[in-house]
């Protein structure tokens, strides 16, 4: 149990130098990798970057944990590569379109779209997750 705790501490926090791009590489990263630190540190490494109103939909943790593990998104667990390009961008959101080669070998893609919280307290203009549309099979990659 100490050394999950542990594990936990070095998960990314959100902070305002996180550029909207490197926040949904870092939740991609730690799906990619989902139990390398713990068991679903990549869930929770994800879960750390969502904005609070999407956790108020989503949550709490091990509901999103069912969600992510679920036939709509599992294919984002221990997926093998990603690409993030940028769509659109305003002063306080940005838009990527990020497309996932899945263990399965077949690619997905998906609209990401981060905030910047701009409410009191320890996230104040921090980039968050906002949303995660549902994929779209773009087939094999044999």
């Amino acid at each position: 149990m100490l050394l999950t705790c542990m594990a936990k501490a070095d998960l990314i926090e959100p902070n305002k130098d996180i550029s909207p791009k490197q926040v949904v590489e870092i939740q991609l990263k730690g799906l990619m990798n989902n139990d390398k630190d713990f068991t679903d540190s990549g869930i929770e490494q994800t879960w750390n970057f969502a904005h609070p109103a999407n956790k108020q939909v989503t949550g709490p943790l091990p509901r999103f944990k069912t969600m992510l593990k679920g036939k709509s998104y599992s294919m984002m667990i221990d997926h093998l590569e990603h690409t993030v390009t940028q769509l659109a961008f305003g002063d306080n959101w940005a838009q990527f379109e990020v497309i996932i080669l899945g263990k399965d070998k077949n690619y997905h893609k998906f609209n990401w779209q981060v905030e910047k919280l701009t409410s009191e307290g320890p996230l104040n203009d921090c980039w968050l997750t906002t949303m995660v549309s549902q994929p779209i099979s773009l087939g094999n990659s044999i």
